[in-house]
């Protein structure tokens, strides 16, 4: 491999030689020739080569810097999630499933944005004007002061953009921009890579805040190269069952805020409403209890949310048992249903296990661990679990009981919709106030003992 030449710079006129000398001859100056050592080793169409770039400033740790501007549009779930707010010059990527209501959310917010005194551009790469217009005449949005424009070429709207300069230009979506320098068709992984590369540069270096959707796979993944995710700044994704009204946006990734945040609405006639307490929106429905039914005290960033978990246990006709699970991890149940048997004595097999966490919610916590024990051995022995009783804690697989983080902050959400009871790990932080009695277990064994009586 070719080594890279070592070149010599004039430091008064900057002038390259090959070869040291004592007076420049370009500007004439004598002893201003120093050498200079290539960046890297190889051939320059290969390496950085000989060529050097600019130094950077470097600041030290203890330096101290405002916090990012941040402009709330007033609707307060979608404000959350972002942080509190839109920070100028940033990338936002919001994901979801078809028709889940991705458009309606950002032409609502859109237009809350405008309302607060910003400049927004909304251009549609999937739908003709006139169905925007439509919508936002559904939605009772046409006067509000948004910029609307129909494209897919990628250099028309960065021309369009350079030019309007907007505080918030939203991109629905980035699958369907094209960049006339890339050869492949809209949607590839090189198209969908260029597109967001350059909008979240132009995002960067222009001080606009770009908002992108994007679809997702059958997986419920984000489509297209992972790297996307890494170039923005904050991802979201849109979340909700089709048979369900109800709609959680959660930021799964956020450089200016925390993550994990959820935001709840709830589908209506006239577009998306916010749910100011989601926790007694998924509880209302919730009815005698019953066994099988069993209500968890859940965090979600930093949101406290109470939701029902429905089991239901029944003998299995085939020789293969089902397990069935909407909204939580079905590796997680089998492990669950594997400590039972083996620590508690508690067979599962020949049953089929159905698991659901009603109302279209998604739950990834470890903390529910232990209510959905509780509802699976509700649902198998028949027994309801007391209607006033919230549950939660982790389960280990040696069949002890972890403590879990926000403790205190999950009791006062409890207590708030009207719960008297709680059974949780013991240990952790959380003590017993306003009448909020706490059953403290150290295992699960002696749980299956004091509230169902078998161990």
């Amino acid at each position: 491999m070719a080594k890279a030449t070592t070149r010599f710079v004039c430091q008064s006129c900057a002038a390259t030689t090959t070869k040291w000398s004592g007076r420049c001859e370009t500007c004439g100056e004598w002893n201003t020739i120093a050498e200079e050592k290539p960046l890297s080793q190889g051939p320059s169409g290969k390496t950085l080569g000989t060529s050097r770039g600019r130094a950077v400033a470097l600041t030290d740790l203890s330096a101290k810097e405002a916090p990012p501007p941040r402009t709330a549009c007033g609707m307060d779930e979608f404000d959350r999630v972002l942080g509190g707010g839109l920070v100028p010059s940033s990338a936002v990527l919001m994901a979801g499933d078809p028709g889940i209501g991705k458009s309606t959310l950002l032409l609502q917010a859109a237009a809350a944005f405008a309302n607060a005194g910003l400049k927004v551009v909304y251009i549609s790469g999937e739908e003709a004007s006139a169905q925007v217009r439509l919508r936002a005449q559904r939605l009772h949005l046409a006067e509000a002061p948004v910029k609307l424009a129909t494209e897919t070429n990628l250099r028309d709207i960065l021309t369009t953009l350079d030019e309007t300069r907007p505080d918030l230009a939203i991109i629905d979506s980035i699958q369907t921009m094209w960049a006339d320098n890339v050869d492949s068709t809209p949607g590839s992984v090189s198209q969908v890579r260029a597109a967001a590369h350059e909008l979240t540069t132009f995002a960067k270096r222009t001080g606009s805040s770009i908002m992108m959707v994007g679809h997702v796979t059958k997986e419920g993944q984000l489509a297209g190269p992972r790297v996307v995710e890494h170039m923005v700044d904050t991802v979201l994704y849109f979340e909700g069952e089709r048979g369900h009204q109800f709609r959680i946006l959660r930021s799964v990734k956020n450089r200016f805020g925390p993550t994990d945040e959820i935001g709840v609405f709830e589908m209506t006639g006239g577009g998306l409403s916010e749910v100011a307490n989601p926790s007694a929106l998924f509880l209302s429905e919730r009815g005698q209890p019953a066994p099988g039914s069993v209500v968890f005290a859940g965090i979600e960033g930093t949101r406290p949310l109470l939701v029902e978990l429905q089991a239901l246990v029944s003998p299995s006709p085939h020789s293969q048992p089902r397990r069935s699970v909407v909204g939580w991890d079905g590796g997680r149940l089998a492990m669950i249903l594997a400590v039972l048997e083996s620590r508690c004595g508690i067979p599962f097999a020949g049953l089929d296990v159905y698991l659901n966490v009603a109302g279209g919610m998604r739950v990834s916590e470890p903390a529910a661990d232990l209510a959905v024990a509780a509802a699976l051995l509700s649902a198998r022995e028949d027994a309801a679990l007391p209607p006033d009783t919230v549950v939660f804690g982790e389960i280990s697989l040696s069949g002890g009981l972890r403590p879990v983080g926000q403790s205190e902050n999950r009791l006062k959400e409890a207590r708030k919709l009207g719960f008297s009871k709680a059974i949780l790990p013991q240990g952790g932080k959380a003590t017993a106030s306003d009448g909020m009695a706490l059953s403290r277990m150290p295992d699960l064994t002696t749980f299956v003992g004091e509230v169902f009586g078998a161990g």
